[in-house]
């Protein structure tokens, strides 16, 4: 990845940090409250966010990476579980059956 590539993924990643914190902060804790922002500018706030996850995406397919990238711990146990080749086969029923 080169510098500007790197450039442009971190200003994406920092509007988009920026655009949700500033939705999260305008919001009504109750639902009965008005919402300060107009629809325009909400339906203008949902395009923004999807053309930066767009871009995102592009960016990611580039540099060969997927876009779903999360950070996980060390000891947190795997999501797949690899089974040996020779451990596939029929599952051996019970005898008293």
């Amino acid at each position: 990845m080169n510098d500007e590539t790197a450039k442009e993924r971190e200003i994406m990643l920092v509007m988009r940090k920026l655009l949700t914190t500033i939705v999260r902060e305008v919001t009504p804790e109750h639902k009965s409250l008005k919402h300060p922002l107009s629809e325009q500018t909400i339906q203008d706030i949902r395009a923004c966010l999807g053309l930066i996850t767009a871009r995102e995406k592009e960016l990611a397919d580039d540099a060969g990476r997927t876009a779903q990238e999360r950070p996980y711990f060390v000891d947190e146990p795997p999501a797949t579980k690899v089974v040996p080749i020779t451990n596939i086969g029929k599952i051996k029923q019970d005898e008293d059956d």
